[in-house]
């Protein structure tokens, strides 16, 4: 049996959460904390080290009250096969010491993936939450990732219909289940903490609702030159009529001390700052500029009109309700999107309904919990 009886009580259920960068903090912070209102479950946290800068990292774990992780395995930054099998010989020794019941992923980085091969090689059960996940475009990573991680998974914890569709269409079906999105739980649960900051417009020289905020990060655009120069572009040319927020990721950071860019006064390039210094700078902003999924939904959660820098997106439903416009890389199609989504007359919809009404993260543990306990023959992890 998985779960061995002492004095009449069947055991917790172990889990072992792996996360490694900053959209997995914010998820991980929603669910751990719903975790702690369900006393019959063990979590266990693995941190890769994926995000290693303290502001992509160790603020999160600082702000948002997640259990510290037990194991880091510090990987740090390389190519997508070293990262990803430096990940797995650490993961699995992991595995093998905690032996958990399931092993629970978030999203689309090398952290979830390497999460799910360790796991399911160990025939320990992964539960995947941000299943059905797709852009349709495989020259991505966080694709291959997704569609990878979904085929291993044995819990398919879905935010959409849509991802529950894509799923389906790839003929997933078993362990498929409905519950929301764990970031618009999160949302919800730090939006009072955030606006409770010390004035952080004040710090970077803007007034609400007179500045917009730029993201920047994924491979697609940070290592395209020609991509990252269009945009930065179109970036330089709204900085005409509107202060921008650019908090610079570690690897665009990079890319443009390489570079010989030149940069609008009113174009603000800062460091990264935490998860309650951004969803205050999101929640007062005119627009958000981005190629993070996480933060497409984000402005969507807080009625901030959006425009994406990419050809694609995972979350159509912000772009089928209006709150986000797919711009690509092309400098004209950026500006002017932005320009049509800073005039706009109408309000964005309200994204409650579609994103779980905050019970996401509850459902997922309640599902986690039901699965151990029911499957016991599923986990036979070598000695």
């Amino acid at each position: 049996m998985l779960h061995e009886v002492r004095n009449g009580k069947s055991k917790s259920v172990k889990l072992v959460t792996v996360v490694g960068a900053r959209p997995q903090f914010i998820k991980a912070a929603a669910v751990s904390k719903a975790i702690k209102d369900l006393s019959d479950i063990e979590e266990t946290i693995v941190h890769t080290g994926q995000h290693y800068d303290h502001q992509m990292s160790q603020v999160f774990f600082d702000e948002l009250d997640v259990p510290r992780p037990k194991h880091n395995l510090q990987v740090g930054s390389a190519g997508h096969g070293r990262q990803t099998g430096g990940m797995l010989i650490r993961l699995e020794e992991i595995l093998l010491e905690e032996r958990p019941d399931v092993v629970l992923v978030y999203g689309d980085t090398n952290s979830t993936l390497a999460g799910a091969l360790a796991a399911s090689k160990l025939h320990i059960p992964v539960t995947h939450v941000e299943a059905g996940m797709r852009s349709y475009n495989r020259q991505s990573p966080e694709e291959i990732n997704r569609v990878v991680t979904d085929h291993l998974s044995s819990l398919l914890l879905c935010p959409t219909e849509n991802a529950v569709a894509n799923l389906a269409k790839e003929g997933v079906h078993q362990g498929v289940h409905l519950i929301g999105d764990v970031m618009y739980d999160a949302s919800l649960l730090y939006s009072e903490s955030a606006e409770s900051l010390d004035n952080p417009l004040a710090a970077f020289g803007v007034e609400a609702k007179r500045y917009a905020v730029m993201t920047c990060h994924r491979a697609e655009n940070t290592d395209n030159c020609t991509r990252l120069t269009s945009i930065l572009r179109a970036v330089n040319e709204i900085a005409t009529e509107l202060p921008v927020l650019f908090p610079v990721h570690p690897r665009t950071r990079g890319r443009l001390n390489r570079g010989n860019a030149t940069f609008h006064p009113q174009l603000k390039l800062i460091e990264p700052v935490s998860y309650l210094e951004m969803l205050a700078l999101e929640r007062n902003a005119a627009l958000i500029l981005t190629d993070s999924g996480g933060i497409q939904k984000e402005a969507f959660f807080f009625g901030v009109p959006c425009v994406t820098t990419r050809d694609e997106t995972e979350w159509p439903e912000t772009v089928e309700t209006g709150a986000n416009m797919l711009a690509g890389a092309q400098c004209e199609s950026i500006t002017r999107a932005a320009r049509s989504q800073l005039h706009r007359s109408e309000p964005i919809s309200e994204a409650s309904a579609l994103y779980g009404g905050g019970r996401a993260a509850a459902t997922a543990v309640q599902l986690i919990h039901e699965f151990a306990k029911e499957d016991c023959s599923f986990r036979k992890v070598p000695s």
